[in-house]
C-alpha cells in the first residue's frame, strides 16, 4: 500500500508502526514509531497533524489497535477505512482446532509431550510455560529475549514470507506433529498452514478478534478508491 501511495503528488503519506519490531522492513514514505496514548492520543495526533484520512491496515489479531484507531476517528472527525484480510479456510485433509485464545491453544496440545511449531508474536509466549513437557520451535523476526524458561525450547529467528516446501522442510526437520497459529489470511505466511496439510498435522488455529464497528474493505485497489473519495470529500469541505 505503501508502494502504491508514494507515487502520489498529491498524497503525504505517513505509516504508523507500533515499535515492537527493532527492525522493520524499510518503507518509501515516512514512518512514525510507537504508541500514541491510547485512543485520545491518536484523536489528538490526527488533529493536530490535520490528517485528511485514517486506514487501519494492523494485523488482524491487533484489536486494541484497531478499537483505538475507530474511537480516535469518530472524535477527530476523520474518515476511517479498515483493511480486513479474509480469514484462511480449512479445506480437505486440513486438521484444524480452533483455540480461544493462546492459553486455550496450549490446553489443546494435551498433556503428552508434543513437538509444537510455533508462531506467535514474542508477547504472547509466556504461556508456553505453563505447559513444560513439549517441544517448542518458535519462530520470531526478532530474537525471543530473556529465552523462555522452557526445557524444551528452539528458536527460529526469520522474516517472511515463508513458502510451504521451506515450512515443510523445517517443520520436517524438527518433527513437529502440532502448529501454534493465527488466521493471519494472506500468502506470505500460508505456508506453514500448507504444510501442516501435507505432514498431516494439527494445527491450533487462534480465533480471530471481532473487527472494529468501522467500513472495512479486502484489497488495496479498493483503499485507494476509498481515498480518492475521502480527500475529495475532504476538499470539499475545506480541509
Amino acid at each position: 500500500m505503501a508502494e502504491r501511495l508514494a507515487t502520489r503528488a498529491d498524497l503525504e503519506i505517513v505509516v504508523s508502526l507500533a515499535g515492537r519490531t527493532k527492525s522493520p522492513a524499510p518503507q518509501p514514505v515516512p514512518v512514525r514509531r510507537g504508541g500514541f496514548g491510547g485512543a485520545a492520543g491518536l484523536a489528538a495526533y490526527l488533529a493536530k497533524e490535520r490528517i485528511d484520512a485514517l486506514v487501519d491496515a494492523t494485523h488482524p489479531y491487533a484489536n486494541i489497535i484497531s478499537a483505538n484507531a475507530n474511537i480516535a476517528a469518530r472524535q477527530a472527525g476523520v474518515p476511517l477505512i479498515v483493511v480486513q484480510r479474509p480469514p484462511w479456510r480449512a479445506v480437505a485433509e486440513d486438521r484444524w482446532i480452533e483455540a480461544a485464545d493462546v492459553a486455550d491453544a496450549v490446553r489443546r496440545l494435551g498433556e503428552r509431550p508434543r513437538r509444537v511449531f510455533v508462531t506467535l508474536g514474542r508477547t504472547e509466549l509466556a504461556r508456553l510455560a505453563t505447559a513444560p513437557q513439549h517441544f517448542y520451535l518458535i519462530r520470531s523476526v526478532d530474537p525471543v529475549e530473556p529465552p523462555l524458561p522452557l526445557p524444551h525450547v528452539s528458536y527460529v529467528t526469520d522474516r517472511g514470507p515463508f513458502s510451504a516446501a521451506d515450512d515443510h522442510a523445517l517443520m520436517g526437520a524438527h518433527a513437529i506433529d502440532a502448529v501454534i497459529a493465527k488466521n493471519s489470511g494472506g500468502v506470505a505466511s500460508y505456508g506453514k498452514i500448507a504444510a501442516a496439510r501435507a505432514l498431516g498435522i494439527d494445527v491450533i488455529m487462534l480465533r480471530r478478534p471481532a473487527p472494529p464497528d468501522a467500513p472495512a474493505v479486502e484489497t488495496v485497489d479498493e483503499v485507494i478508491a476509498w481515498l480518492g473519495h475521502a480527500i475529495a470529500s475532504a476538499m470539499a469541505r475545506g480541509v
